[in-house]
């Protein structure tokens, strides 16, 4: 196994993905804005922490310069705001697009370098099912993330010729530190019969799938996006 490079590692679906990974034989590097969320990952795997803010082109050619070898690049980190459309601002608009999708772009542009020198490696970025099924008052997090969708779609096109794979998981209703407030007691049960699995999600059911595509298991899968949703993208289950 290699080194495998996290964004969003400092909590909820980046910290499992690095723990799943690290069991994996990984060697992790957490990544995050805040600092000292990514330290506390990279103690409770044994790995290495970075700062850095995924939108801002200096700081990810920083982390770039800081790594020997990136073997895995999880691009997880990633920013919601509610509100509908008519109340988008201009900031939010910008922070969202700004971390959403040119993180993921500005992250595999900087470490696909160190992928095609090593003959290659597996980038997992992070969508969502919200991408296929929408909903309203979640402003332009679904159109990022299928803008997510078909950038992970060129870079398999793009980087297949060297030996990288990429591809994208979208998760459903998953619980984390994030969305608890959305997703638990009554109202969890109340969204979970809307689910043909008749559950919300939980980071591991993520970190799972994202274990099998960083892995040789799927050494011939590329240009893909798995739903890891318990169903939703494919309806409403019935009441």
């Amino acid at each position: 196994m290699g080194t495998a490079v996290i964004t969003g590692a400092g909590r909820g679906l980046g910290r499992a993905t690095a723990i799943r990974l690290a069991a994996d034989g990984h060697r992790i590097v957490a990544v995050d804005l805040d600092g000292e969320a990514a330290e506390r990952t990279a103690a409770a795997v044994g790995g290495e922490a970075r700062r850095c803010d995924v939108a801002d082109w200096a700081s990810v050619d920083a982390l770039a310069a800081s790594l020997e070898s990136c073997d895995v690049l999880v691009n997880n980190a990633g920013i919601w705001h509610f509100h509908s459309l008519l109340e988008t601002t201009p900031e939010s608009v910008a922070a969202v697009l700004g971390v959403n999708v040119v993180g993921v772009l500005l992250c595999s542009r900087a470490l696909a370098p160190k992928m095609i020198a090593a003959g290659g490696g597996s980038i997992v970025n992070l969508a969502s099912a919200a991408a296929w099924t929408n909903s309203p008052g979640t402003g332009i997090y679904p159109a990022t993330k299928a803008a997510v969708i078909s950038l992970t779609k060129q870079m398999a096109i793009e980087w297949g010729e060297h030996g990288i794979r990429a591809n994208a998981v979208g998760p459903g209703l998953i619980v984390t530190e994030g969305t608890a407030d959305r997703h638990s007691g009554d109202r969890s049960r109340e969204r979970s019969r809307n689910i043909p699995l008749r559950r919300v999600g939980e980071p591991r059911d993520i970190a799972d799938v994202v274990s099998f595509l960083a892995s040789d298991a799927a050494r011939y899968v590329t240009g893909q996006t798995i739903f890891v949703d318990g169903g939703i993208t494919a309806g409403r289950a019935a009441l």
